[in-house]
């Protein structure tokens, strides 16, 4: 007579293991899902709670020492309150921020932050107080009207940048930068907050349109330089005459001296 096999109830040696790793496989999962959730709703919505308090805590650690822990304001640096993100991507985007040194103005240096820290700081600013923000894409994307751009740049901009962006000196050591290399979003943003000695143009004086027209043209020039050869910084037509004077008579002069005293 067949006897059954009696159940032991053991289970497998290896059954814990297996329960084990598929606990930590939902649970890494899940995780997974709820940071790249969390992720992504970060990026769509830059002003989340999360990246202003992640621009806090790098404003703290950075910048307080001259602008105060609550960016108010202190003899070392001025109030940020009402700035917008657009003044704080400028001047940190372009290095100029946090300076290096006291002077005329804060002079351009490597980045000391990532793009998105950047962000960060910028959208916590913004979250004390209205102000500028930063442009969209289709502002600053080079496709609008470089003839208008061009004449607006030399009826509002060419007394300082020059007409060829290639920037200018000014009074008690400070400059105008040269326009030669810098991105369409800093130009815009430049525009709009009025860094340094810069005048703003708000959208009355220049309307976001004309805004657009004016980097297409400065991304022209930056793209097509002087096809004439040798430009001298593109300082116009009186250190192109001066270089000619001094220089290529002075070449002249002395060729005709070294053929007199051959033919002697």
């Amino acid at each position: 007579m067949n006897r059954s096999k009696r159940r032991t109830g053991r289970r497998h040696p290896l059954a814990t293991v297996a329960l084990l790793a598929l606990g930590l496989v939902f649970t890494g999962g899940a995780y997974a899902a709820v940071s790249s959730g969390t992720a992504a709703q970060a990026e769509a919505d830059p002003t989340s709670q999360q990246t202003i308090e992640e621009g806090k805590k790098l404003f703290q650690a950075n910048c307080a020492t001259c602008h105060g822990l609550e960016a108010q304001g202190t003899e070392f640096g001025p109030s940020l309150i009402g700035v917008g993100a657009a003044s704080v991507d400028f001047q940190v985007g372009t290095g100029r921020m946090p300076m290096q040194m006291q002077g005329p103005q804060a002079q351009e240096k490597p980045v000391q932050f990532t793009d998105e820290q950047v962000k960060q700081l910028a959208y916590y600013v913004a979250s004390l107080g209205p102000g500028p923000d930063i442009p969209e894409d289709h502002l600053v994307d080079g496709g609008g009207d470089a003839a208008n751009g061009a004449e607006l740049f030399r009826i509002n901009c060419a007394m300082c940048h020059n007409v060829a962006g290639a920037g200018g000196a000014l009074t008690q050591g400070k400059y105008a930068p040269p326009l030669t290399d810098v991105s369409g979003v800093h130009i815009y943003e430049a525009m709009v907050t009025g860094p340094q000695n810069m005048p703003v143009f708000n959208d009355l004086n220049i309307s976001p349109e004309d805004k657009r027209d004016i980097i297409t043209y400065l991304k022209y020039v930056q793209d097509n330089r002087s096809p004439g050869g040798f430009e001298l910084g593109a300082l116009g037509p009186v250190a192109e005459g001066l270089f000619i004077w001094v220089f290529g008579l002075g070449v002249i002069v002395a060729i005709t001296v070294w053929i007199t005293a051959k033919s002697n």
